[in-house]
């Protein structure tokens, strides 16, 4: 019988999952359309490698292995999966068409919803992907501010003008990423160093695991005031998870421009570019952006039916409660053991564990936990993106997971034994460099 949710004798048969590897083996580059969802990122020959179904907050792969699912399909599903509520908007909607030959009422709906619980918006537009919002702005910052320069800070997309200063630029022209700096969260004064006579923009999530120093974001919102650059606020992450209204409420800071994404619709792909109107007013015209399914039906009606649910279910409140349930109960355990070289860590709405060397190599570390939860039917990528559905039935087993786990870790750490025990190849790193790269000159 496939593996359930429980300590299982034996790790998962994963025989239908390979099949499938091995058929996209040169069919399909790097085997997945999302890298965190891809073999990389998943230790190989244990994890499972194509879901099948999902409900609440539980996942079941092709080979009929069940996992509570911690990733939340690497953020969109705040709610989990197949809530009755959404899936209902779906369906109606899908009875009635998904894209039309003109624009549809939910596009007004749902902007004006938007506009309704999120700061500081006047205007609103609507895309398919993060990356695609996060592009849009970009434009659009050069087009009002007439430059060039874009500082930005944490992970913006696929699109050239972030990744051309990664090490994946390939086929992407020098001349782009030479208009494109990093800065590292919290340092303010080198943000403040960057900034020169040709900066359109400054892009940042709001907040990606560290919490910001007092005032952080009030000094960037009051230089880019002061110098007219526009703020943009990425918060594919934060919006709808950390707040109703995102980042701008949670933390009384209005940027110019937030993009939206992920959680908005539970799942369905939608991305929201919104903020001021004297600068969104650029897309009348100006400044091109227009898209075939922008206005697609089903995503709005979930998206409609998505913040709503969030509104009246007291969901912001319920997720940080559980996240940190999570987060308090990793670092306990992991204090009582006297494990110094790992901790959770973030918003409780959204934690990551991570490794330091001293305890070994990280990416192993993480392997190797990984590995046991798995084994426990606990889909683990090292985050805690906690979903409504989750329970705190789920939780206490999933605590109870990590104090045998990394019982096990620490013993094995100790014997010099957790490579060893791996049963196969460790995950990798997505990017070799995440911080201190293509920083801008001082002037």
């Amino acid at each position: 019988m496939p593996n359930s949710v429980k300590n299982n004798e034996n790790y998962p048969v994963i025989k239908i999952s390979d099949e499938y590897i091995k058929r996209s083996e040169g069919l399909i580059p790097a085997h997945t359309q999302t890298l965190a969802k891809g073999p990389t990122q998943w230790i190989n020959g244990v994890a499972p490698k194509y879901l099948k179904k999902g409900r609440g907050a539980r996942v079941w792969d092709v080979d009929g292995n069940e996992f509570i699912d911690l990733n939340a399909a690497i953020g969109p599903l705040v709610l989990g999966y197949c809530i009755p509520e959404i899936d209902e908007a779906i369906k109606n909607q899908l009875q009635d068409g998904i894209t039309f030959s003109l624009m549809h009422p939910l596009e007004v709906e749902v902007a004006e919803l938007i506009r309704e619980v999120v700061p500081n918006v006047e205007s609103v537009r609507y895309s398919k992907t993060g990356a695609d919002a996060v592009s849009a702005a970009v434009r659009l910052a050069r087009a009002y501010t007439g430059k060039k320069k874009i500082l930005c800070c944490g992970y913006h997309g696929w699109h050239d003008w972030y990744i051309s200063v990664t090490d994946r630029n390939k086929g992407i022209p020098h001349e782009i990423g030479d208009l494109t700096f990093t800065f590292n969260y919290n340092d303010f004064d080198a943000l403040l160093d960057s900034i020169d006579d040709d900066v359109a923009a400054i892009i940042l999530e709001p907040f990606v695991f560290q919490k910001p120093d007092d005032g952080y974001l009030a000094k960037i919102r009051e230089i880019c005031t002061l110098k007219g650059i526009i703020l943009v606020f990425d918060e594919m992450w934060t919006g709808f998870r950390v707040s109703l209204g995102g980042a701008q409420e949670y933390f009384g800071v209005n940027a110019d421009l937030a993009l939206f994404s992920k959680a908005i619709a539970n799942g369905m792909p939608v991305s929201v570019i919104c903020g001021r109107k004297d600068i969104m007013n650029l897309l009348d015209k100006e400044v091109f952006f227009f898209t075939t399914f922008g206005g697609e039906a089903l995503s709005l009606a979930a998206t409609k039916a998505t913040i709503n649910f969030i509104r009246n279910n007291g969901v912001v409140t319920e997720i940080a409660r559980k996240g940190k349930l999570l987060k308090d109960g990793y670092n306990n355990i992991v204090k009582e053991l006297g494990m110094d070289y790992t901790s959770c860590s973030g918003f409780d709405c959204r934690t990551i564990i991570t490794f330091d060397a001293k305890g070994g190599n990280p990416l192993e570390l993480k392997s190797f936990v990984q590995q046991e939860m798995i084994k426990r039917g606990v889909l683990w990528g090292g985050f805690h993106n906690v979903s409504y559905s989750l329970t705190d039935e789920d939780i206490a087993y999933i605590l109870s997971c990590y104090k045998e786990v990394l019982g096990m870790l620490k013993a094995a750490v100790e014997t010099g034994s957790v490579s060893s025990k791996l049963l196969g190849k460790p995950v990798e790193s997505v990017f070799r460099k995440t911080s201190n790269f293509n920083m801008k000159p001082k002037n």
